[in-house]
């Protein structure tokens, strides 16, 4: 959770999964103040979740890459964007949320990702399971 700890590193995150990689499209996008987003995207890549590729030079111009960490990282923001989108939306001091849809690239259609169980195809629930602890694979 040290890498999720603060609201700047989670939104530079959904940034990224939105495509954004360059640092001025970050700053103009989220009004971040440039010490503050420089400060989160160095904390970002010493963690993994991006990576720093240089696309021009002369001068050295970086973009901001998910790594396969941050990829992973995906269903997680997915489930947090529905949980605001259900719970904050429209809540007083909030401003005006707006909810934003997915569309799957494939198909063109609104995705509405869900929970499921890999072995049968059933939707999960938070009531629907129980845990036990197994060795850590590694």
């Amino acid at each position: 959770m040290d890498v999720l700890s603060d609201r700047w590193t989670f939104l530079i995150l959904r940034e990224g999964f939105f495509g954004v990689r360059r640092y001025g499209q970050l700053q103009r996008n989220l009004g971040i103040a440039r010490n503050v987003l420089a400060d989160r995207l160095r904390k970002l890549v010493e963690d993994g979740m991006f990576e720093k590729v240089r696309y021009r030079t002369d001068p050295d111009w970086y973009e901001y890459r998910l790594t396969e960490r941050a990829l992973d990282l995906y269903p997680v923001i997915v489930g947090l964007m529905r949980w605001a989108d259900k719970h904050l939306a429209g809540e007083v001091g909030r401003g005006d949320a707006i909810a934003l849809e997915l569309v799957h690239r494939t198909c063109g259609a609104s995705a509405d990702p869900y929970l499921a169980c890999r072995a049968c195809g059933e939707e999960l629930h938070a009531r629907d399971v129980d845990a036990r602890v197994v060795p850590a694979a590694r």
